[in-house]
């Protein structure tokens, strides 16, 4: 090949693989937009603009707190503690890969991907606390696990070098475990601490059923976040201009992502119909679930097993739903459930449909008891700081808003505007109180 031609290939080549994650990233917003359409809609009409705000800043804060430290952690800690690698110094933010580098082209983009990462985890948690925890409170939670939780356990398990690979043989492609189960048991524990809506639960224990205002914007945004959810595992394949790996570096095919995750998708949402008798809120989710399922082995899977184990994942999110009701923990949008549950159920059935399937050479086969100790650590690496800080902000009273603010709805206290003005009143919240304004 004449050298000008070679040149130009390799050119071509760099330009394609900036491009896949470039257009990786804008799917990836399309999820931000589900949620804040997802969320907004399971929200009661006062609460509106409240929980849209809420995801607005969620996603800039994340972003840019993921740039000064999150990008820096993934590159430092695979190993399972920190170490300044060369990767670890190029990711501090006074580097020059960290900024318009001509000679490392490819820093900002792949960055760009891991923080829109690290913004979902923020959203995953944020529909679990509509309607009650304060804004400043949610940004330092949704700080915490997007920038510091969730790139520990990706730096530990999701990292080509990192040690659950390279001790357990950890499969989890998709990252059902490193993103979904963290961020679910993250806000478990927070759940735990923030307590139920007002009105959730009679005296007696018994479920009240607190409506959406907008059930079928709340299905508009999942089919948003499913959309996006193409940019996610866009994300999770390295693109080499020749051809595609895993993010471990073993090679796959776009076509097993695509076969896996439209069989998740529909395996999920009729699994979910299923046990949750036809609910729509349920059905939906089900889809999400569905994917989740079969994320961490979906390079591997064939399309007729991802859909059993989809079928069966989408199944069993609304029984775990009814039974966090039971103990009184008020998930609005079933996060735990669909994101922690079906982030379990993933790595678990990798380990027993791919048990002793070879990883990249060097590392250990995929064993169940591996994807064990990988889904017992993510559990806790969420569950343990989202419990403790969560519970620090409620010692400190900074946690949850007051109740007359909770009953008069948050667009009142946090918002300067009104969702549905035509034939509302004008009101404003003083001193605890609701007042009318005469206009």
């Amino acid at each position: 090949m004449p050298p000008e031609v070679e040149s130009a290939v390799e050119t071509m080549t760099a330009v394609n693989n900036e491009f896949f994650y470039w257009m990786s990233i804008a799917l990836m917003i399309l999820i931000h937009a589900g949620f804040l359409a997802y969320e907004s809609g399971a929200s009661r009409s006062k609460n509106v603009l409240a929980t849209a705000i809420k995801n607005l800043l969620a996603f800039a804060v994340v972003v840019a707190s993921f740039y000064f430290v999150g990008w820096f952690l993934y590159n430092a800690m695979p190993s399972g503690w920190f170490a300044m690698s060369d990767a670890a110094v190029a990711a501090l933010p006074w580097s020059d890969n960290m900024g318009p580098n001509i000679e490392d082209p490819a820093s900002g983009i792949f960055w760009g991907a891991f923080a829109l990462f690290a913004a979902t985890t923020g959203s995953i948690m944020s529909g679990a606390v509509l309607e009650r925890i304060r804004t400043s409170a949610f940004l330092i939670l949704a700080t915490v696990l997007g920038s510091v939780v969730w790139i520990i356990g990706a730096a530990w398990g999701w990292h080509p070098s990192g040690w659950m690979l390279t001790q357990l043989g950890l499969h989890d492609v998709g990252a059902a475990g490193c993103v979904h189960l963290i961020a679910g048991t993250f806000t478990l524990g927070v759940l735990l601490n923030l307590g139920p809506r007002l009105g959730k639960y009679a005296p007696d224990g018994t479920v009240r059923d607190i409506r959406p205002h907008n059930l079928p914007m709340t299905m508009l945004g999942l089919m948003l976040i499913f959309v996006g959810f193409f940019g996610f595992l866009m994300g999770c394949v390295i693109y080499t201009g020749e051809g595609f790996e895993t993010i471990y570096g073993s090679p796959t095919t776009l076509s097993a992502f695509a076969f896996n995750t439209l069989m998740g998708l529909a395996g999920g949402i009729i699994g979910a119909y299923l046990t949750s008798r036809g609910e729509p809120f349920w059905t939906i989710s089900g889809g999400l679930a569905g994917v989740i399922s079969v994320a961490s082995g979906m390079d591997l899977y064939h399309p007729a097993l991802g859909f059993l184990i989809a079928l069966a994942g989408g199944a069993l999110v609304p029984m775990i739903g009814m039974l966090l009701d039971r103990f009184k923990i008020d998930d609005v949008v079933g996060a735990v459930a669909v994101h922690g549950g079906a982030g379990a159920f993933s790595l678990i059935m990798a380990g027993i449909f791919l048990g002793g399937y070879p990883n990249t050479d060097g590392n250990p086969s995929i064993s169940l008891w591996g994807q064990l100790v990988a889904l017992v650590v993510f559990a806790a690496l969420g569950f343990v700081p989202g419990y403790g800080l969560s519970w620090i902000l409620k010692k400190a009273q900074s946690l949850r808003t007051p109740p007359a603010v909770e009953a008069a709805g948050l667009d009142l206290s946090e918002v300067p505007a009104t969702p549905y003005p035509e034939g509302t009143p004008v009101t404003v919240m003083r001193n605890g109180h609701v007042e009318e304004l005469k206009v």
